[in-house]
């Protein structure tokens, strides 16, 4: 078998990551006709496109509510909603915010959230918990429903019909409702309630919220100790000693030492170029790769993982990417990267799966400069090189820290760089098994800068955050690492194996 184009990897290696963004061919699952049409649509979504604020036009929403479970106690609350579109443009579902505003048992009661039937789905529909930055005597946290893309659209006049939800505790103690700033113990058939909120588009559009919190204000920040049924989390920050620190294995990473691909052939893995520092208060990862021109002087880094559990949900990361060495000779043509990734069983294997954030400082794969990639991949070949993606691109610098966020639910994926929406990639590449985190910063090859002279460029990483089927914003990852580091929680893992 002849060696396989730049970037690829061999069909059995460990799962590394990088490949060049290709036209979409036809799988095993999709026809001609599909793809034809997809990339006379635009395979590729550029950062600089406007987005559009859907429901811009419309005038407001209602919504009504009933209580399940009437009683002052219960083993469980049980908020049933409607939503009613009241103005006279649609609204995109995925815009819509509901707040049920509750008193906690105890300052240390944790909390977990389910639906049990809805009219438009429950896989449409989200929950998360919340703390208020005023806690008042009959409020100090909530549950905020939303709603994945999948939910589409409400006419004017239309509602959501039923959405039979609930939660209790984690523990399962009985719940006191009778506090509860939401509850209310007559509402046994649904009737506008203003003692919930509605934001659209991030403006708060019905209802009055406690004293002090209306939600178009600042974001407050999640629990992090209370993560809704579905939501649990994997937050590290990266507080090792080196890549030897027992506690990295344990809390389930692997530093790769094993030679393959991807990048120069001959190149090594180097795991002892994986240290760990302290900046600014944060503690930090840093992926040292280096070159002297040739094979045998290049040292390549890769961080991942050992479990493949991780699916549907929010992968969200602060990363530091580099455009120049630390000293010698710029123009090596590297890779630095954020991803998600399974193995690929056979060629062409339609269970194969990969999201990637690739920043090339120096160009390469045909670039002549800088360029960031996001990339969904659905299947390759090796050899003959071949590639099923979509992916998106931005050519310009991005030297410095970024905050990168993937979100993966059931009909899309989404990428956002500092906040922005960067792109997003539609359902034919949604991942069907579960995937290994990782981080690697590797050389294309040796031919962007031939000189003998050693450099090294750096790779940074602040934090990683997973939270297994959850669709979070940016900036409902930033609250929610916050409150870890407000907690003083460096790493959590509540995933659950695969």
């Amino acid at each position: 078998m002849s060696a396989p184009p730049p970037g690829t990897r061999l069909p059995g290696t460990r799962p590394h990551g990088t490949r060049l963004p290709a036209t979409p061919r036809t799988g095993r699952r999709r026809t001609r006709a599909a793809l034809a049409v997809a990339a006379l649509l635009g395979g590729t979504v550029l950062a600089t496109l406007p987005i559009s604020s859907a429901a811009a036009a419309a005038d407001g929403l209602a919504v009504q509510y009933r209580t399940g479970a009437g009683g002052a106690t219960a083993d469980q609350s049980e908020p049933w909603l409607k939503v009613r579109n009241t103005g006279s443009s649609p609204v995109q579902l995925s815009q819509v915010k509901i707040r049920y505003y509750f008193k906690a048992d105890s300052p240390a009661a944790a909390y977990r959230f389910a639906c049990s039937w809805a009219v438009k789905g429950c896989s449409v529909v989200t929950g998360t918990f919340g703390t208020l930055a005023n806690p008042t005597p009959t409020a100090d946290r909530y549950l905020e429903i939303g709603f994945t893309p999948a939910a589409g659209a409400l006419a004017p006049g239309a509602d959501t019909g039923d959405m039979q939800l609930r939660f209790h505790r984690a523990d399962w103690q009985t719940l006191r409702q009778s506090d509860d700033y939401s509850f209310g113990a007559a509402q046994t058939s649904y009737g506008d309630w203003n003692k919930v909120t509605a934001q659209l588009a991030g403006t708060t559009v019905w209802g009055t919220a406690p004293e002090g919190n209306d939600p178009t204000g600042p974001t407050d920040p999640p629990d992090p100790t209370d993560p809704p049924g579905g939501g649990q989390a994997l937050f590290d920050d990266f507080a090792y000693t080196s890549h030897t620190d027992p506690a990295l294995s344990a809390h389930g990473w692997n530093v790769r030492a094993n030679a393959g691909g991807p990048g120069v052939p001959g190149a090594i893995w180097a795991p002892e170029n994986v240290t760990f520092a302290n900046e600014g208060g944060n503690s930090i990862m840093n992926l040292a790769t280096s070159s002297a021109g040739t094979p045998q002087s290049t040292r390549q880094t890769e961080i991942l993982t050992k479990d493949m559990k991780f699916k549907n949900g929010t992968y969200a990361a602060r990363v530091r990417f580099s455009d120049a060495p630390n000293s010698g000779p710029d123009g090596d043509r590297i890779v630095q990267t954020f991803f998600t990734i399974n193995d690929l069983k056979a060629p062409m294997a339609d269970d194969y799966a990969e999201y990637d954030f690739e920043y090339l400082p120096n160009g390469g794969w045909g670039e002549p400069a800088n360029i960031l990639y996001t990339t969904s991949w659905e299947t390759y070949n090796p050899d003959p090189w071949q590639a099923v993606n979509q992916h998106s691109e931005v050519r310009a610098s991005y030297a410095g820290w970024h905050d990168l966020v993937v979100t993966i639910d059931d009909s899309a994926i989404t990428y956002y760089v500092d906040g922005q929406h960067f792109g997003t990639h539609d359902a034919r590449y949604l991942p069907e098994r579960p995937m290994s985190i990782n981080f690697n910063q590797w050389l294309i090859d040796l031919q962007g800068q031939t000189s003998t002279t050693p450099r090294t460029y750096d790779q940074k990483v602040d934090y990683v955050l997973h939270v297994k089927d959850r669709v979070l914003t940016p900036a409902q990852v930033a609250a929610r690492v916050a409150a870890y580091r407000a907690a003083g929680t460096s790493f959590t893992d509540e995933v659950p194996a695969s």
